[in-house]
C-alpha cells in the first residue's frame, strides 16, 4: 500500500498543477487519449483520492467518473476501473455517441484507460514480431532484407510499422494522410525519408530493393492512391513491388476521423465529416471499395495481406467491398486477420506483451531489469521444445537491442512477449533486486489487454477460435475477476479497442512490486492465473498449441486442473452428424 501512495504522493492539488495534456512526442489516432482540459477536475481528484487512500479503500472508477473511496480488504484491489460497461443490446456506435456526449460512458480503449500505456514501445514490438513472423509464414524466410511492406498510418499507434519494419529489417512504406504526425515520426527518426509524390515513392522501393536495405518511407498521401499506383506499376512492367501488406487506419472509426476517403484531401475530409456525415459515409464506402479492388488485384499476382485487428475488413464488408470468404462464417474474411494466421499461435503457446514500469524513473533501473530479464529468458530457453524457444530468441534479441531504438516516452517502462513460466519468472526476479536495492524504487508489472487472456474481439484477439465461441465475453470478464482476488493491486475493464465500440471486451492490470515477500506471492499467483486461463480457453476450442502448453503446465502445477477436449478422430463422422 506504502508503494501505492508513494507513486501520487505530494501533488500540488489547489491550485491545479499546470494542464501537461498528451505527451507532444506521441501522436495519437482519433478516439484515443484525448488531451485533458484544465475544466476536467475529475482526473485530478482521481490523483487526490490515490494520494489520501488507506491500505483499507478501494477506488472505484466509473467510465473515468471517480465514483469514491470504499472500504475493503488490505489484499483486495486498490483501484477497479470499469470503462464503457453498457448494456449488451445499446452497445452500438450511436449509442456510444449519445451517451458519450451525455457525459455518461467513455470509450475503453485498451491500456491508456486502465493507466498502463508506456507509448509506443509496445506497439513497436508487437508489429516487429508480426512483420518477422509474417516473413517466415508467407516467405519462407526470417531474412526481410529487400522485402517491402506496405501499410497505412503512423499515428499513436499505427505509427509503430515503420520503426517495426526497420529493425526486422525490410523496406516499409507507410501512407499517412495528416501531416502532423507524419513529420513528428520523420522528426523522431520512426520515419527515416519522406514524399509527397508517388514517382519518387515507387522509385525509391526500387532502389531499396536492389540494395536490399533497411528502409521506412513515409508516404503523404493517401494509401488508396499508393495501392493504386503499385498495382498501375505491375500492369505497366510486370514488376510486382510489395511482398506484404496490410493497414492500420482507425477503421473502429471510420466515420469521425479514423479513414481518409481518397476521393478528397484531408481537409475536404475534415469539411465534409462535419457538414454533410451522410454523404462523407457513403465517400468513405466508395473509397473502401476501391482500397480493397487495388489490394485484391496485387494479392492475385503473389502479395501477402493480412487484417491488422483494426476493423479493415469488417468495414469493408460493410461497405459492399469484395472481401468475403466463402463458407468463411461470421469471423473469417477473404484475408486473415494477422491473428489467425500470425499471432493467434503465439497466444496459444501463452506469448503475450508481458510489460513492466520502473517507477523511480531513472533509465539505470530499466537497464538493470533488462538485464534481469535478458538472464531469466537465457535460462528458460535452454529448456523448451524448439518452437517454444523460437520465440524465446525473438524476444532475447528485442530487449538487448531495446535500449539503442530509443524505445522510452515518458515512463522509464520495457515490454517484451513472454509465456507463463517467463513472466513469473521475470516478475520474481525483479522483486528480489528490488529488495537487494539492485533497483532503487518499485516496479509495477502489466501488459497490454491485446494477450492471451486479456481480450476477447472476434475479429481480433479471438479470431482464431473457431468452436463458435468468439462472439462470447467469458474469458476477459473472468480474467479480470481472477486477476482482482489473487493479488492484482489494480484492474480495468473495457468495452472498446482496436476494433471498436460493442465488437471487443478487454481487460488488464498493474501490480506494485516493492521487494516484500508478499509482492512476490502475489505476482506468482496472479500471473499464472493471468496466462492459463486464455491458455485453457483456448485449448477447449481445439488449438493444438494451447492443448500441449496447458497440458505441460499441469504437470508443472500439480493443483491445476483443466477441462481438456477429446478430440476426434474421424472428421467425417462428426460431419455426418451434424448434417442430420
Amino acid at each position: 500500500m506504502t508503494s501505492l501512495k508513494e507513486l501520487c504522493r505530494g501533488l500540488p492539488l489547489d491550485p491545479l498543477p499546470t494542464n501537461r495534456g498528451r505527451d507532444p512526442d506521441v501522436p495519437h489516432a482519433p478516439v484515443r487519449t484525448p488531451n485533458l482540459t484544465a475544466e476536467e477536475k475529475r482526473f485530478w481528484l482521481v490523483c487526490h483520492y490515490l494520494s489520501t487512500m488507506t491500505e483499507e479503500q478501494t477506488l472505484v472508477m466509473y467510465s473515468g467518473h471517480p465514483l469514491g473511496l470504499f472500504p475493503s480488504l488490505p489484499s483486495s484491489p486498490r483501484c477497479v476501473i470499469t470503462n464503457g460497461m453498457v448494456i449488451p443490446n445499446y452497445s452500438s456506435r450511436e449509442s456510444y455517441e449519445k451517451m458519450f456526449a451525455l457525459g455518461n460512458t467513455m470509450y475503453g480503449q485498451m491500456t491508456a484507460g486502465s493507466y498502463c500505456y508506456i507509448g509506443p514501445q509496445g506497439i513497436v514490438h508487437g508489429t516487429m514480431l508480426t512483420v518477422l513472423n509474417a516473413g517466415r509464414r508467407y516467405l519462407g524466410t526470417s531474412d526481410l532484407r529487400g522485402r517491402v511492406f506496405v501499410s497505412s498510418g503512423l499515428g499513436g499507434m499505427s505509427g509503430a510499422q515503420a520503426k517495426a519494419a526497420v529493425i526486422a529489417g525490410c523496406i516499409g512504406v507507410i501512407a499517412e494522410v495528416d501531416e502532423a504526425p507524419l513529420k513528428k515520426r520523420h522528426e523522431q527518426g520512426w520515419v527515416m525519408e519522406v514524399t509527397k509524390d508517388l514517382d519518387c515513392c515507387v522509385q525509391r522501393i526500387r532502389e531499396a530493393r536492389r540494395s536490399k536495405m533497411a528502409l521506412s518511407l513515409g508516404y503523404h498521401g493517401n494509401i488508396v492512391a499508393l495501392w493504386e499506383r503499385l498495382w498501375q506499376e505491375y500492369e505497366r512492367t510486370g514488376e510486382l513491388l510489395v511482398d506484404l501488406g496490410s493497414d492500420q487506419t482507425s477503421l473502429h472509426n471510420p466515420f469521425s476521423g479514423g479513414y481518409y476517403p481518397v476521393q478528397l484531401s484531408f481537409t475536404q475530409a475534415n469539411q465534409l465529416m462535419n457538414t454533410d456525415p451522410q454523404r462523407f459515409r457513403a465517400t468513405v464506402h466508395e473509397s473502401l471499395g476501391r482500397h480493397v479492388a487495388a489490394i485484391n488485384k496485387l494479392s492475385e499476382k503473389g502479395m501477402f495481406f493480412w487484417d491488422y485487428g483494426n476493423a479493415f475488413l469488417l468495414e469493408a464488408k460493410r461497405a459492399g467491398a469484395e472481401v468475403e470468404k466463402t463458407g468463411g462464417g461470421a469471423t473469417e474474411f477473404k484475408y486473415p486477420s494477422y491473428v489467425q494466421h500470425i499471432m493467434g499461435d503465439i497466444f496459444s503457446l501463452g506469448f503475450g506483451p508481458f510489460r513492466w514500469v520502473c517507477t523511480s524513473g531513472n533509465p539505470a533501473d530499466l537497464a538493470q531489469t533488462d538485464d534481469i530479464a535478458t538472464t531469466v529468458l537465457e535460462e528458460i530457453s535452454a529448456t523448451v521444445t524448439e518452437r517454444v524457444r523460437q520465440q524465446y530468441i525473438d524476444n532475447i534479441r528485442w530487449i538487448r537491442e531495446a535500449g539503442k531504438h530509443n524505445m522510452v516516452v515518458g515512463s522509464q517502462a520495457r515490454i517484451l512477449y513472454s509465456d507463463q513460466r517467463g513472466r513469473v519468472s521475470i516478475a520474481l526476479a525483479i522483486n528480489q533486486a528490488i529488495a537487494k536495492g539492485r533497483v532503487t524504487a518499485p516496479v509495477v508489472i502489466s501488459r497490454d489487454h491485446h494477450d492471451v487472456s486479456g481480450t476477447d474481439s472476434p475479429f481480433r484477439e479471438t479470431s482464431n477460435i473457431y468452436d463458435g465461441s468468439a462472439f462470447c465475453a467469458d474469458m476477459a470478464v473472468q480474467n479480470v475477476i481472477g486477476d482482482a482476488f489473487r493479488g492484482a493491486t489494480w484492474v480495468a475493464l473495457h468495452n472498446g479497442g482496436g476494433v471498436g465500440w460493442g465488437e471487443v471486451m478487454n481487460g488488464g492490470f498493474g501490480l506494485v512490486l516493492d521487494g516484500s515477500e508478499e509482492a512476490g506471492k502475489r505476482a506468482r499467483m496472479m500471473l499464472n492465473w493471468d496466462v492459463s486461463n486464455g491458455v485453457a480457453r483456448r485449448c477447449w476450442s481445439g488449438n493444438s498449441n494451447a492443448y500441449e502448453t496447458i497440458r505441460l503446465t499441469m504437470e508443472d502445477h500439480g493443483d491445476l486442473r483443466v477441462t481438456m477436449p477429446y478430440r476426434v478422430q474421424e472428421e467425417h463422422l462428426l460431419d455426418r452428424t451434424l448434417q442430420g
